[in-house]
């Protein structure tokens, strides 16, 4: 929603991990001279030194945790981070004595580590400021001021509009799925991320916003009145011969309890049929995606597999006894990611539920958050998942048991072929 999604909960490849397990140690060592040189000398404060050393010290701490083996490679990290933090002390104490403006301290240390992390080049792990936390998880609970728009970056670097969420400005202004951001308020969003075009297009209630669309070969300009936003994660109805539809727009916190009751509705018509709709869901919360796995799958059924850096396995299982024994089936496309795969990838595997449409996304990395004390945080990838048949799914997706894409042609004309292919074998046609 104004919202970076495959945020698509952003990556490292499953061969990185070896290396990043050594290189994280030394990285975090780095950072905390880096920070503590920025702040001892622009700001001479102990208040931010005590702040930001002591978060960071706790991540130092870590390194106790090092094998005997790694030791004289963190030795000469060691020795090429003293190096490092002298230069840095003559860099900041010329820009201290040198520059003719005014300098933002604070901004100073808060770029100082996001450049470090944006360093790792995983586009799912970043750091956060306290205000950007407190944004991050406004939008989490479904609620934000703008127009309504879930948004994705594609292979190109395009900012593309994934879907508009239900009764919102951009709803109403005819805003489409797959429409490409080129620009809000004039001003050009090419090469800029999710967060910023985000930042950009949400603002104060009541004030315009115009939106730049690039849709089949032309520029279109919507101008919205930005809104408070509510997001309704589930929506659900009957269909002919009693089928029932039910479809899960983000897995945002509070979403499982919200489709457990829409479920109950489906059930309490009579339906005993069910399709599931998780396209263009991009993920989440991988909590309420394993809340929503314990409604169909058995006690102890395994649910998720994760791997950590250090090549620790765990092994997620269902908690409860199932609470819905229906037909299901899924439906998914390139947008369905993360949390979305979570979910698909086990009813797959326990051949609980058949599945139609496109190859998925192929988000398989989990992030953790990890709290500073400045109420800011550090949002890095730490496991890699796999389904409960141990199939990998990052850079990989979910290939359907029906692969059915739907065509331009029968796009502008509104048939929902993937749709349609469901009905058909929940008929038993």
């Amino acid at each position: 929603m104004e919202e970076e999604k495959n945020d698509s909960n952003k990556y490292i490849t499953e061969e990185e991990y070896g290396y990043m397990k050594k290189k994280w140690i030394y990285k975090t060592v780095a950072m905390i001279i880096i920070v503590a040189v920025l702040v001892g000398v622009l700001t001479g404060s102990i208040t931010y030194y005590v702040t930001y050393g002591k978060t960071l010290g706790n991540l130092k701490n870590s390194t106790s945790n090092v094998k005997s083996s790694d030791e004289n490679e963190t030795t000469k990290a060691m020795d090429v981070i003293d190096d490092i933090s002298n230069a840095l002390v003559a860099f900041a104490q010329y820009i201290d004595q040198n520059y003719i403006g005014d300098i933002n301290k604070n901004k100073i240390i808060d770029e100082t580590i996001r450049g470090f992390v944006e360093g790792i080049g995983d586009e799912y792990s970043q750091y956060m400021t306290a205000e950007e936390w407190t944004e991050y998880q406004a939008d989490a609970l479904g609620n934000y001021v703008g127009v309504g728009i879930y948004m994705s970056q594609d292979d190109d670097g395009n900012i593309v509009v994934v879907s508009t969420i239900k009764g919102t400005p951009a709803e109403e202004a005819g805003i489409e799925s797959e429409d490409i951001i080129t620009a809000v308020d004039g001003e050009s969003m090419i090469g800029k991320t999710t967060a910023e075009v985000s930042s950009k297009v949400k603002g104060e209630e009541g004030t315009q916003v115009t939106l730049t669309i690039y849709r089949n070969g032309e520029y279109i300009d919507f101008t919205m009145t930005r809104a408070s936003v509510k997001v309704y994660h589930v929506d659900s109805k009957m269909l002919e011969d009693n089928i029932g539809y039910i479809s899960l727009l983000t897995f945002d916190e509070g979403c499982a309890e919200e489709f457990e009751q829409e479920m109950d509705k489906l059930i309490e018509q009579g339906t005993t049929k069910i399709i599931f709709d998780l396209r263009y869901n991009t993920g989440g919360l991988v909590n309420e995606a394993l809340q929503i796995l314990d409604l169909f799958l058995d006690k102890n059924q395994v649910t998720l597999i994760t791997k950590d850096a250090n090549g620790n396995e765990k092994v997620n299982k269902a908690e409860n006894s199932k609470k819905y024994d229906v037909e299901l089936v899924i439906l998914v496309n390139e947008y369905s990611a993360s949390a979305s795969e979570i979910v698909t990838g086990a009813l797959k595997d326990h051949g609980v539920a058949k599945v139609i449409g496109t190859v998925t996304y192929g988000k398989g990395v989990i992030q953790e958050i990890i709290p500073l004390n400045d109420g800011g945080v550090l949002k890095l990838t730490t496991s890699e998942y796999y389904t409960p048949n141990n199939v990998k799914i990052n850079k990989i997706g979910i290939t359907p048991d029906y692969e059915i894409e739907i065509s331009k042609e029968d796009s502008e004309n509104k048939i929902d072929t993937q749709l349609e292919k469901a009905k058909e074998i929940l008929k038993g046609e």
